[in-house]
């Protein structure tokens, strides 16, 4: 076993956390969402969604842009619906999907770094 030294650091040499970090409950909703936002086909179901006026689009105008099949479009939207993402609402024959711009602004207020002391924005470090 080595006798290495390590050196002490005064209190306070780390900086002061800028915000709350998140509790357990909050970590676990948050996993849901990114783990429902870790297939390819969702993330751009997602995003073709929130594209459309109003953050709202049919069904009908989902299936287009994928290589795949209706009912799998149909698992990838019930995915984001159970993960809180997106809402559904039937209208007529159709069903409408929209965002949940709530889900929306946690994803990004846990993503946006938090502004630090004296490090330019953009900087990236």
């Amino acid at each position: 076993m080595s006798k290495q030294m390590l050196p002490v650091f005064p209190a306070g040499c780390c900086e002061p956390m800028v915000r709350e970090p998140l509790g357990e409950q909050d970590a676990a909703e948050l996993a849901r969402m990114f783990k429902a936002l870790s297939d390819p086909v969702r993330l751009r179901l997602l995003s073709l969604i929130a594209s459309h006026a109003g953050g709202e689009a049919c069904v009908c105008d989902l299936t287009g842009p994928f290589d795949v099949s209706q009912p799998t479009i149909s698992h990838h939207l019930k995915v984001l619906r159970e993960a809180g993402l997106v809402g559904s609402e039937r209208r007529g024959t159709w069903v409408y999907y929209r965002v949940i711009p709530a889900a929306m602004n946690r994803l990004s207020d846990l993503l946006q770094a938090p502004a630090q002391a004296g490090v330019p924005a953009g900087s990236g470090t």
